[in-house]
Order: C-alpha cells, then sequence, then structure tokens
C-alpha cells in the first residue's frame, strides 16, 4: 500500500465526491433505491478501490484479488460508482441501475456484472459468505484478503454473530470485516430499534481484533486496513463511524433518507451541495 501524499489524499476525496454524484444520478434516474448509506460509504470505496485493494479492473477474475464481498446489498449503488470510477464497466451504465435486464440490479447479483463476489439480499448473510472465502484462500494458500463490509443494522440477525463466533475459532486473519456504524436503520435509530452497543466489546469478546475508526478519514480507513495486515492470529473488525448522506447537508444524520424518493429538486440540490464540497477540495489542496 502505497504512502498517503497530500495528492493522493486529493485525489481520493475527488474519486470519493464523484461516486456520491453518481449515486445521486444513480437513485434519481432509476426512481428508487437507497441513498443515504451510500453517501455515507463512499470513502470507504474510494479508499478500496483507488487505494488498497489489491486488484485488476481489466482482469476481473485475477486469482490473487483481494475479496470485496458487501453484505448489506441494498448500498450497491456506492459499489457500482467505484467499480464503474476504477475500470470495471462503462460509467455511463451506471445509468441503467434497476431497469430491467441491466447488470445492474438493486441488490448485487455476482454473475452478471464484472468485479461482484458475491450475490447479497438477506441481511446478515455476507459475513458467512466471507468466513468461506477466508477459509478456502487458507487452504489454497492464498495471500489475497477478504474485505466484508457490514451495516450495523443487521448486527440484528443471528447468523452475522454465528460467522462472527467461526471466524474467531479458525483465527481467520485473512478476513476484515468493516462496519458502517451510521446509526440508522429503515425504521429509526439502530439504538431505538435494537441497541448494538457495546458494539466494540461484543466483537472483542468472541475474539476478535477491534479498531474504531473515522469513516470519513482516509488517514484512518488506510491505517485500519494497514493494521488489520499485521494481525496474524485473529480476524479485524473495523467499526467505521459515518454520517448517513455524507456531503448532502439536508439528508445527513436523517434515517427517512435511508430509503426515499426525491421530489422534484432535490436531487440537483444534493448535487449542488455535493459541487461546492468538491470546491472545498480543491482549495484545501492547492
Amino acid at each position: 500500500m502505497e504512502h498517503l501524499t497530500d495528492a493522493k489524499l486529493r485525489e481520493l476525496e475527488m474519486k470519493a465526491n464523484q461516486i456520491r454524484e453518481d449515486v445521486i444520478r444513480m437513485v434519481s434516474h432509476a426512481g428508487s433505491g437507497h441513498i443515504a448509506g451510500p453517501l455515507g460509504m463512499a470513502d470507504i470505496f474510494a479508499a478500496l478501490y483507488f487505494h488498497i485493494l489489491n486488484h485488476r479492473p481489466k482482469q476481473p477474475d485475477w486469482s490473487e484479488r483481494d475479496r470485496v464481498l458487501l453484505s448489506n446489498g441494498h448500498i450497491c449503488p456506492v459499489l457500482y460508482a467505484a467499480l464503474a470510477r476504477a475500470g470495471y464497466f462503462p460509467v455511463d451504465e451506471l445509468k441503467t441501475l434497476r431497469r430491467l435486464h441491466s447488470r445492474l440490479q438493486g441488490h448485487p447479483h455476482r454473475l452478471t456484472l464484472p468485479g461482484l463476489e458475491s450475490t447479497s439480499g438477506p441481511l446478515g448473510s455476507g459475513l458467512s459468505q466471507g468466513v468461506g472465502m477466508a477459509l478456502a484462500a487458507r487452504l489454497d494458500k492464498k495471500k489475497h484478503r477478504i474485505y466484508c463490509l457490514l451495516s450495523d443494522g443487521e448486527h440484528q440477525e443471528g447468523n452475522l454473530w454465528e460467522a462472527v463466533m467461526m471466524a474467531a475459532k479458525e483465527r481467520l486473519s485473512n478476513l476484515v470485516a468493516i462496519i458502517d456504524r451510521n446509526n440508522i436503520q429503515i425504521d429509526g435509530f439502530t439504538e431505538r430499534v435494537m441497541p448494538l452497543e457495546p458494539l466494540r466489546a461484543k466483537y472483542e469478546s468472541f475474539g476478535w481484533h477491534v479498531l474504531e475508526i473515522n469513516g470519513h478519514s482516509f488517514e484512518d480507513i488506510a491505517a485500519a486496513c494497514a493494521e488489520a495486515r499485521a494481525i496474524h492470529e485473529q480476524p479485524t473488525a473495523i467499526i467505521a463511524h459515518t454520517i448517513p448522506g455524507k456531503g448532502v447537508g439536508f439528508m445527513e444524520n436523517d434515517y427517512l433518507w435511508h430509503s426515499k424518493l426525491f421530489k422534484p429538486g432535490e436531487a440537483e440540490a444534493a448535487l449542488a451541495d455535493l459541487r461546492t464540497m468538491r470546491g472545498r477540495i480543491r482549495s484545501e489542496h492547492q
């Protein structure tokens, strides 16, 4: 993993903002989809696909590639945007989100689109898939890593905790769970619907190495993934504190934007907010 220079930081910030703009356009054009979660995870996806991952977009089936699993598949617009911007498929295809016969379905479908490692839908299932892939990599004596992206709300699913136990029991140090701790789910705030805290202590009690980071800090994201590589006896959980709707003032921290249709003019207003952020990025790194 290369050093995070000022130039690299600026590049990642611009990539993340472009991904956010793509998400707004995709969901607006589709007339349906999830918005707040993808906006909140744009920095993490930009860091993964443009700094952290060992991958080859022009060779999506390269055997040594790192694997990315999106367990909370409903935030797939951010994954699709990152894949397209990284070169896995044409950016113009993003406008087909949720269309009939499109490769960009409302949840990822592994066999239809380059760069997808799993099919997701039922929440709580992604980490079990990640455990299987991590075990297979060990058996095959492969060095690639498995990054499993999880929502905080899906920790209400029992099968997720079975995977947490299994990963610790097998000491799967090649497995990294990145948890989007944005504190919302479709019907409210997580701590009101079904409290998760103390989330860090729960993972630690199961035998995981746990890190907590600012999910919008590229330095934090890169440092956490680098530290995970240095852990050889445990799987690593990275609890990334994020702001749902990040970058769009009227969406931030509002759980109603978990899944909400744009009213006339709202998509344009959201893009205007993001363009203002892009201007701040330029000025900070000049």
